[in-house]
């Protein structure tokens, strides 16, 4: 009977279930049933324990090279460097465990989503117990303010609604019945069932359990986020094949020196110390933790700006993400039902202000009207907001609504006017009540005293009948229409024009209800038939959960960073069209697909539409994952915000899940990366830039190191090749190595953004770290610094062996610190004021430069490192050739712009 509850009737659901509609099951069958079925709870995958997660980071190909790295530099008594290595492969560990230490944890908030107690009839008796206990066949009661235990089909309902948006992405409560259902309803369409973790918002109900458990809705959206694969982000995947690649370029170019300069007749021990100091410096080993730390501040950034980061490899990800998937209620939208428009007969009225405030204003014709002055105008407000039973509370800073978001929107529309609950019911109390229900689709109060109506007829003190409720079936109820001059005979042609205003503002996804009024006999005691006849139509109004104000500006610096954005949405597909027009994200039908067109489309036919569509309409928690991955076989990089527990298993399949903060639910927190802690879809704009700026920090900082040790190979490659002696010691080589490896390279990890971050387009997410011209810019520097360090060792080989060596040292190291200048901006100019911009790299610059004087002048130091003094003439000699770099670099920018613009302005690729 899986899926098909729906379509049965009340006793035959009853029966399958071997069950009774009146006292439910005996205590017999709840022991047989929870043998049979377990407890009423969510499966838990095993937790990832501390130790698992300290050694999943060991497992990159790079931080095994390094590790190796280690190994060998303590093999041949390299112990220093060893133990500099390894400290720095453990701090890269320790950093990503404590950040990722809370990453598993989706089904533990799926679990305390559900409810902790059922009321429950077992044996014709009431219970109230633990919700684990529940059995397929129970029956429950449901009331305002509860959650729904399980699943379970209605058996009886009154009035009742339910709010399923954390489930579904609707805006407002679902009004439910236990009629039978059509078997083909997705489940937010089957108004005869009642899903775990939803909210009772109005009316009462008695429901027989179908499902606990992970057969559930909810449990089937554990199995999915339980299932999706932990996939590498980007930056992860970019840094794997940067490793594998480095790591066999070092030893190839370890066993070609090793051989070179064993044919050349070198020392056999020393070429292989010397090949294998190069092979460690080949290999950045500050460069984990050097990124581990740029993201960790990045994060701390980030959070300052309220955006939460949960993993750190989330901040480089989300800068690489060419779409945004973004939910609609609560992400896009307020979440918050406002009145935007108003229709008593006498021209269309427009409200201004969002959401529950009770701030904004009443334009007719762009003219502002004022409540206390317009009575119809007055008297409608009054209606809505006392034929309601809602109220507005305070949390947290923010307004929510306890009961019917719709009734919310009454209540805050009113208070635009001056009118306030409080004081109209002292003054008109409620004295009975025709409570709303399905069938009639109206709702009627009835309340004493004066509503302060200046037409004779409708004057004094006496008994007023309230009614709101659908446009069309107040219509048929009302036999006057409330003019400028009182009460007048409702005509035929009249009500046509007042109906087709109706479906005017009905047709721009407006959520419109009708409302009028009658004054009631003294004596009057009827049913609600017989009152609801001969009313006065009051007017009609429209609301809308409205999008938030600063979507739309955010969603136009989205697409000028060449970011596309998608709407993926449970709600109707026109209320989802208009909000996709007004924010600027569609403007067309065609651009829109719903959940049931979406069921017909294989994932080949779905890949082949999906970078057309922009809005998603009535989509069921397993589209949003066939979305997501649509869109990555397409080689996007995808993130996806949401904040309903129906968002959480596309979150997760996400590149990066991003779930709102307030309005989020634990469990799309727990699914997602990022967590927005303002619900403010502009703050992921600052995310995105955040996130480019890191990759891009991040990009300097290997370009400079690769750049430094390519100079360093091809100093000793090129020395061998000509025969000379080795120009540098494998100390030297690893001490050279050490100082550039980790100040410098780190303060160019924290460079400030350049100023146009988010005017280029999102770069390809299958590319590695390296373009063609950064892999040039290595290759070209690698080459200078080679020839300025075998220069050097020339100049002082003139006089001796040692004092080459001690010059080569020196003006390769201090080079380096120079050439740490050039990456201030990989594609600008860095002389003026902008060379100081980064005072970081100022000081990591002075601190190593002053390290590597140290290691030259202090005699203790110099004797450890071979260095003998240079004398005047070869600090000169020094000072001159270390500037060069900088001055080439300036010299190869300009020439390699010029020649970037021209292939721009040509059409080619700029990769």
């Amino acid at each position: 009977m899986e899926n098909t509850w729906h379509t049965l009737s009340a006793e035959r659901t009853a029966e399958a279930l071997n069950s009774d509609r009146n006292s439910g099951l005996n205590l017999v069958q709840v022991k047989q049933l929870q043998k049979q079925y377990g407890p009423n709870e969510l499966e838990e995958k095993k937790g990832i324990t501390l130790w698992g997660l300290l050694l999943t980071q060991f497992k990159e190909f790079l931080i095994v090279l390094l590790i190796a790295a280690a190994a060998v530099s303590l093999a041949i008594g390299e112990t220093t460097d060893a133990v500099v290595i390894l400290a720095v492969v453990l701090l890269n560990a320790i950093l990503g465990v404590v950040q990722e230490y809370k990453a598993e944890k989706s089904l533990l908030a799926l679990k305390s989503l559900s409810a902790p107690t059922a009321k429950v009839i077992r044996e014709g008796a009431f219970f109230e117990m633990p919700a684990r206990e529940l059995v397929p066949g129970d029956l429950i009661l449901l009331e305002p303010g509860d959650f729904s235990p399980a699943d379970a089909r209605l058996i009886e309902a009154a009035c009742l609604t339910v709010d399923q948006s954390a489930l579904t992405g609707e805006s407002v409560p679902v009004e439910k019945n236990p009629d039978p259902a059509p078997a083909a309803l997705a489940p937010a369409e089957r108004n005869n069932m009642v899903h775990r973790g939803t909210i009772i918002t109005g009316g009462r109900g008695r429901a027989m359990v179908t499902a606990i458990g992970m057969d559930t809705e909810i449990g089937r959206i554990a199995g999915m986020i339980q299932a999706a694969p932990l996939e590498k982000t980007p930056l992860q995947k970019n840094l794997d094949r940067f490793g594998r690649q480095l790591g066999l370029l070092a030893v190839f170019l370890c066993a070609l020196i090793f051989a070179l300069g064993v044919l050349r007749g070198h020392d056999l021990l020393q070429m292989f110390l010397t090949s294998v100091s190069l092979a460690v410096a080949a290999i950045p080993e500050g460069l984990p933790a050097i990124i581990t730390i740029v993201l960790a501040l990045g994060v701390q950034r980030m959070a300052r700006q309220r955006a939460i980061i949960r993993k750190l490899p989330a901040v480089e990800t989300l800068g690489a993400a060419t779409v945004i998937c973004s939910d609609k209620t609560g992400t896009l939208t307020q979440n918050e039902m406002t009145v935007r428009q108003i229709d008593y007969g006498g021209g269309t009225i427009s409200v201004t202000g969002e959401g529950y405030k009770g701030q904004g204003e009443f334009l007719q014709e762009e003219r502002n009207i004022k409540p206390h002055q317009d009575r119809r105008l007055r008297l409608l407000l009054t209606i809505g907001l006392l034929n309601n039973d809602s109220r507005l509370a305070e949390e947290e800073g923010r307004l929510r609504v306890i009961g019917d978001p719709t009734e919310g929107a009454l209540i805050a529309v009113a208070a635009k006017a001056g009118l306030h609950g409080e004081q109209l019911r002292t003054l008109l109390p409620r004295v009975d009540e025709h409570p709303f229900d399905s069938t009639r689709k109206i709702m009627s109060t009835v309340h004493r005293g004066d509503l302060d109506l200046p037409w004779p007829e409708l004057e004094g003190d006496r008994r007023w009948l309230l009614v709101k409720g659908a446009p069309d079936l107040i219509m048929e109820r009302c036999r006057y229409l409330l003019t400028s001059t009182g009460p007048q005979e409702l005509t035929a042609s009249k009500k046509e024009e007042l109906l087709s205003r109706h479906q005017k503002m009905a047709s721009s996804a407006l959520r419109v209800l009708g409302f009028a009024f009658r004054p009631l006999p003294e004596d009057s005691n009827h049913a609600a038939e017989e009152d609801e006849q001969g009313l006065i139509f009051a007017g009609f109004m429209g609301m809308i959960d409205p999008p938030r104000p600063e979507a739309k500006s955010a969603i136009k610096t989205c697409l000028d960073a060449g970011i596309a954005v998608k709407m993926i949405t449970g709600d109707h597909a026109a209320t989802a069209l208009a909000i996709a027009r007004e924010l600027g994200l569609a403007s067309d039908s065609a651009e829109l697909i719903s959940g049931r067109e979406i069921e017909q489309l294989n994932d080949k036919e779905l890949s082949g539409r999906i970078k057309d569509l922009k809005v998603f309409a009535r989509v069921a928690p397993e589209q949003k994952v066939r979305i997501v991955q649509a869109l990555k076989e397409k080689g996007e990089c995808a993130a996806m915000t949401g904040d309903g527990v129906n968002d959480a298993p596309a979150l997760k399949r996400a590149d990066i899940g991003i779930a709102m903060g307030r309005a989020g639910t634990a469990v799309a927190k727990e699914a997602s990366e990022m967590v927005l802690a303002d619900d403010n879809f502009a703050t992921i704009v600052r995310a995105v830039e955040e996130g480019r700026v890191i990759y891009e920090n991040i990009k300097k900082a290997v370009v400079f190191l690769l750049s430094c040790n390519a100079g360093e190979i091809f100093t000793v490659l090129a020395a061998i090749l000509l025969g000379w002696p080795l120009p540098l010691l494998p100390l030297q080589i690893l001490w050279i190595n050490l100082i550039t490896d980790s100040l410098p390279a780190l303060a160019l990890g924290v460079d400030p953004q350049e100023s146009n971050t988010m005017h280029r387009p999102p770069r390809s997410p299958g590319s590695g770290l390296f373009s063609r011209r950064s892999l040039g810019t290595i290759v070209l520097f690698g080459l200078i610094i080679g020839l300025i360090t075998l220069t050097a060792f020339s100049i002082g080989a003139g006089e001796s062996v040692e004092k080459g060596r001690t010059m080569a040292f020196a003006t390769l190291a201090l080079c380096q610190l120079v050439h740490v200048f050039n990456f201030r901006s990989l594609h600008r100019s860095v002389i003026g004021p902008q060379l100081f911009g980064n005072r970081p790299l100022l000081g990591a610059v002075f601190i190593s430069g002053a390290l590597q004087l140290a290691i030259l002048l202090v005699p203790p130091a110099a004797a450890i490192f071979h260095a003998v003094p240079l004398g005047r003439e070869g600090w000169l000699y020094v000072a001159a050739l270390s500037m060069t770099p900088l001055l080439l670099g300036e010299i190869c920018k300009a020439i390699t712009n010029r020649l970037y613009e021209r292939r721009v302005n040509r059409g080619e690729e700029s990769s």
